[in-house]
């Protein structure tokens, strides 16, 4: 069983698993693609213009600080987008994030009260946002590059709507449950009933 099927409970129905919006990879894109570019023209001159050994040991270098750049730069920031996951459940939101260190936030629908989202131009034109989840007791959550944040807060109010839902059916289901039913109210108490001695 996969992720995030693994980290679900029995009976949890799985309702939607987004990794971060991928505009979180466009700068490293960028940079491995300007870092390449000036590694081979380094490497270009270094070939050209040195003796043997000495382009032998420039190209070391410059491949050691292309691959510094890259992993930093670049192979990071991709690493920890995989490893960041937004999961909608019929029970709960939850966040999972971390690569070495990981770290984790679970809201029941049931504690949901409200949930907003904000995009300016530049998010709308690239289909995301920042969801904002307030829970009963807690202050708001934010969560930025969320894709298709307007359906993923459509979701979530539809969840948070069928909890309330489901939570006043199950409470007027118990009180209905303790109301005695007419044939076990006392004769006595019944409305029109007198109370006498009998001759």
């Amino acid at each position: 069983m996969g992720y995030p099927q693994s980290a679900l409970a029995d009976e949890e129905e799985l309702l939607l698993h987004h990794h971060p919006h991928w505009k979180m990879l466009i700068l490293p894109s960028i940079t491995f693609v300007l870092v390449t570019g000036v590694a081979g023209v380094a490497l270009g001159v270094a070939s050209a213009r040195l003796q043997s050994t000495a382009a032998n040991i420039a190209m070391i270098a410059a491949a050691v600080v292309w691959a510094a750049i890259v992993g930093w730069r670049c192979l990071v920031p991709l690493i920890s987008w995989k490893c960041t996951h937004f999961i909608v459940t019929d029970r709960r939101v939850l966040i999972r994030q971390g690569v070495l260190t990981h770290s984790g936030i679970d809201i029941p629908m049931s504690r949901i009260s409200n949930v907003q989202f904000r995009h300016g131009l530049l998010d709308r034109m690239l289909g995301t946002g920042t969801l904002i989840i307030a829970s009963a007791s807690d202050d708001p959550l934010e969560f930025d590059d969320i894709p298709h944040v307007q359906r993923v807060h459509s979701l979530l109010y539809q969840q948070v709507f069928d909890s309330m839902e489901y939570r006043r059916e199950s409470v007027h289901g118990r009180e209905a449950a303790f109301e005695p039913m007419v044939d076990d109210v006392p004769a006595e108490s019944k409305p029109g009933w007198r109370v006498g001695k009998r001759r």
